[in-house]
């Protein structure tokens, strides 16, 4: 079982940059990787699924890892992702599905500062939710 290390992320201007992304944890004590109800797919630089957490999988019908993220999506959603791996670029939106809403983010990842594909979040959120604007402190 594998989740994503987010402290070994680094962001700049929305995108993940040299960072290690997929981390191979073999004592997660807390379970999170169970207990979290978010999806995580991550694709290379040509579309072909690398991994894809649990959560993800049953979202998506079954392990995909190894096929081609182009190939499941209808239009215009794979002129999207296409876009998206072309220009290294983020997408964010809600949907809802079944009577769930949920936050879908896709994102470039990088290793050493060279681009390697995209990775997808989705995540369950509620339907009706507070929104803050937070003022920086002043020094």
């Amino acid at each position: 079982m594998w989740i994503v290390a987010i402290n070994s992320w680094k962001w700049e201007s929305g995108t993940m940059k040299n960072c290690s992304f997929v981390h191979q944890l073999k004592n997660d004590s807390y379970g999170l990787h169970e207990r979290i109800e978010r999806g995580i797919t991550v694709c290379d630089k040509e579309g072909k699924i690398l991994q894809m957490n649990d959560k993800s999988q049953k979202t998506n019908h079954g392990d995909l890892v190894g096929q081609n993220v182009l190939d499941c999506h209808p239009e215009p959603a794979r002129t999207k992702l296409v876009q998206l791996m072309e220009e290294h670029a983020t997408n964010a939106y809600t949907i809802e599905k079944n009577g769930v809403k949920k936050l879908i983010y896709q994102t470039p990842w990088y290793e050493n500062g060279e681009f390697m594909g995209l990775v997808e979040f989705s995540l369950e959120i509620p339907f009706e939710m507070p929104h803050y604007i937070r003022k920086p402190k002043m020094e």
